[in-house]
């Protein structure tokens, strides 16, 4: 299968496509350094069955990230979203923006699991009481205060899990 399709999913097209794409390449990877378009073409190419037959190139992947090629075809969007872990509606435009901000907050739940520090204080409130975990909660907000900080990290929104 190539790159390219012939029909075009609502929301996949435009800018959007490149944004969402964009924003996986720089929040899901390994710790180190975000994923390069060379790597992801090879990736799916070279395992082409795991990715549905998928192939595509790293020319064809910087024109979708840069908004000069808004038509992939449903194979490449699937193996995106496989490779991704995210769900393929979210590449197709056709998650609500309440799913589209879980997605998107998932995503930088697990960039900011990459930071040992992070985890470590993740982990190590694991089994503590609710009220426990909020002072810890209002101590940490209290923290981010003082260094002129925003009590929730950017881009995360006021909702706390779990409410």
């Amino acid at each position: 299968m190539t790159a390219a399709g012939d029909g075009r999913s609502k929301g996949a097209g435009s800018g959007a496509l490149a944004e969402r794409l964009n924003h996986l390449f720089a929040h899901m990877h390994p710790a180190g350094a975000p994923y390069t378009n060379a790597f992801v073409a090879e990736e799916i190419s070279r395992q082409a069955a795991e990715y549905g037959g998928a192939k595509v190139t790293e020319q064809y992947l910087s024109m979708l990230r840069n908004g000069r090629r808004t038509n992939p075809s449903p194979e490449l969007l699937r193996a995106l979203a496989k490779f991704f872990a995210v769900p393929v509606g979210y590449l197709l435009g056709d998650l609500s923006q309440p799913q589209v901000a879980r997605v998107e907050e998932e995503v930088r739940f697990l960039a900011a699991m990459r930071d040992q520090r992070v985890r470590a204080i993740a982990l190590r409130s694991v089994g503590l009481p609710p009220e426990v975990q909020e002072s810890l909660t209002t101590i940490i907000c209290q923290f981010r205060r003082q260094m002129n900080l925003p009590p929730d990290p950017p881009e995360r929104g006021g909702e706390r899990h779990g409410e």
